[in-house]
């Protein structure tokens, strides 16, 4: 119980500190997605590749299409969940985001962009398998959610030998 309250209010604590920041950064960007900020779209884009090694497109201009596409399909799935789970995944990615508890809770200690492959994944195992159902949920909605937005684009589909969904003809319509 005690540790659902410290977390709680760490999650509270980093969400208004970094709104904060963002408020005083001063910077004016055009929002690119509806939900998520560059920096959470950021963290996504390294814990994508991370995710989905080896199933991404091998040629780099591929690869970055691919990975921006996941990006957007992220943003638009979580602009379509409810506003109570919106909030919960706001949460989780001001917890990846936020300097501090990227560090310290997270474990990545450079700034995303910066992350490499190794402590990516260090960083999603240490989740997998944490001690705490919090962490394990973190893991899950961020794979799950990764994996769902790349095997639900088309590009994905010729590696897996899907030819897409079939057309009311070839199941007897008219």
């Amino acid at each position: 119980m005690k540790v659902s309250a410290g977390a709680a209010l760490a999650l509270a604590i980093t969400r208004s500190l970094d709104r904060e920041v963002f408020a005083q950064s001063g910077s004016v960007t055009l929002a690119q997605y509806q939900k998520i900020s560059a920096g959470d779209a950021e963290a996504i884009t390294v814990i994508a590749v991370a995710v989905l090694a080896g199933n991404l497109p091998v040629d780099n201009a591929s690869r970055q299409a691919a990975v921006s596409e996941i990006v957007a399909a992220f943003d638009r799935t979580v602009a379509g969940l409810p506003p109570a789970i919106q909030a919960e995944v706001e949460q989780l990615l001001s917890l990846l985001t936020f300097g501090l508890t990227r560090r310290f809770v997270v474990g990545i200690a450079t700034p995303w962009p910066l992350a490499g492959e190794i402590e990516v994944k260090a960083f999603l195992d240490s989740w997998r398998n944490s001690r705490f159902a919090t962490l394990q949920q973190g893991y899950q909605a961020l794979v799950r959610v990764l994996i769902a937005c790349w095997y639900g684009n088309p590009r994905s589909w010729t590696n897996i030998g899907y030819t897409g969904p079939p057309h009311a003809n070839q199941l007897g319509g008219p």
